[in-house]
């Protein structure tokens, strides 16, 4: 099986939310085949509940029958050389079929182009494959005198990557291996750029009450749409001051902490003052600041809009997190990973600088957990959970050669 064979068949699994187990099964008994020692883990739900990115009741967060899997190639004396962990997630958005123009699960390759349109295409199951083809060349290399090395490669396939890192973060949390790592690298669609530092985000549900009255008086009811407004302004304003006041040397993006109002529901009938609404936000968190930091500032701000408003002070709305939260992470430019992917992008001619990314990953786990981790994959992030999905082969290709060459480097970094 080639890498296009192995990107083929994995992009035609369904592996949304809570349906990763047939793709993993595949994933893993490839591995197999191929000659990897594999490892699988389940997230214990109890141990998620109890860390800031996930819910605080464990029912909230679901595990059973969402495997994690992994594949280990050891070199020469591993305990004398680094371990360096080559990281995908196997669980993709859902796809609105009526927006795409042909079935998001079954592959379209366009020789023409140079391009496989298909869920997960870019985000990221082509990503997935270069790290394990990636590993076969080093081993491939090792095997036939080519190269000489000490350590180990991991490949890891994880789960519930969209809701927060379930695979990620168990593995962090509870070491599946009976060895440490010593890096990791995320591969993430960055265009071949490496990404590191990724932007945290908190996650907000806001909750207002007004008074409710028929449409032919209603003057006698308290609209809770103008009230909305007043906070959202607030809050947009908010985001402006912080893309002037907060700063990093990997961000120069037009809104580098984005604020997003994703969903709002208000009212309950078209002949009735609306008396209610629920509004979810998103709020960015820049790298050095916490969730809770970047929380508060928008609470305080929201207090204020509540104290100019004299039924806001009577009826005060609820502004409560909810689903997850990132938290921002980094990693050092002078980590021997980052320098082994920087090497191996300059040897083949392709631009080196780091960039940070506006969005969260579970390279975030593993920087938390003492890991240094490095993002750096093929395809755009433009195009992740977009209609018709799609990812020039060549940049698969390019990531295959570039991961692999950085693996060797890292590996004889020690």
């Amino acid at each position: 099986m080639d890498l296009r064979d192995f990107v083929d068949t994995l992009l035609r699994f369904e592996s949304v939310e809570r349906a990763e187990e047939p793709a993993q099964t595949w994933v893993k008994n490839r591995l197999g085949e191929f000659g990897f020692d594999t490892y699988e883990w389940t997230a214990d739900p109890q141990q998620l509940a109890e860390h800031p990115s996930f819910p605080d009741d464990p029912v909230d967060i679901a595990t059973r029958g969402r495997p994690s899997v992994a594949g280990v190639f050891e070199f020469g004396d591993p305990e004398a050389g680094p371990t360096l962990v080559l990281n995908g997630h196997v669980d993709v958005v859902p796809a609105d079929a009526e927006l795409w123009t042909h079935d998001p699960f079954l592959p379209r390759w366009d020789d023409d182009a140079g391009t496989v349109t298909a869920r997960g295409a870019a985000d990221m199951k082509s990503g997935l494959a270069t790290c394990v083809f990636a590993a076969l060349d080093v081993r491939d290399a090792v095997e036939s005198g080519d190269l000489d090395l000490d350590g180990r490669l991991v490949v890891e396939s994880v789960v519930g990557e969209e809701e927060g890192g379930i695979g990620a973060a168990a593995a962090a949390l509870d070491n599946p291996y009976p060895f440490e790592r010593d890096a990791a690298l995320v591969a993430e669609p960055t265009r071949l750029q490496p990404i590191l530092a990724t932007e945290g985000s908190v996650m907000k549900r806001l909750r207002l009450t007004g008074r409710s009255a028929h449409a032919a008086s209603r003057w006698r009811g308290v609209d809770v749409l103008p009230k909305f407004e007043a906070i959202r302004q607030t809050f947009f304003e908010l985001e402006s001051e912080r893309c002037e006041t907060v700063t990093h040397p990997l961000y120069d993006h037009p809104i580098p902490w984005p604020v997003c109002v994703g969903r709002v529901e208000a009212g309950s009938w078209a002949s009735t003052v609306a008396g209610t609404l629920t509004a979810e936000w998103r709020l960015g968190v820049a790298p050095g600041e916490s969730v809770a930091e970047v929380e508060q500032l928008f609470e305080e701000r929201l207090a204020e809009v509540v104290a100019d408003d004299e039924w806001l002070s009577e009826h005060p709305p609820t502004f409560e997190r909810f689903s997850i939260q990132f938290e921002a992470a980094e990693v050092s430019p002078d980590e021997p990973v980052v320098e082994a992917v920087q090497s191996a992008l300059r040897a083949v001619d392709l631009d080196d600088d780091p960039a940070g990314a506006t969005y969260g990953a579970d390279s975030r786990h593993y920087v938390h957990a003492g890991i240094p981790t490095v993002l750096f994959g093929p395809g755009d992030i433009d195009q992740a959970h977009f209609p018709d999905e799609t990812i020039a082969w060549d940049e698969v290709e390019t990531a295959r050669g570039v991961i692999g060459d950085a693996a060797r480097r890292f590996l004889q970094s020690k």
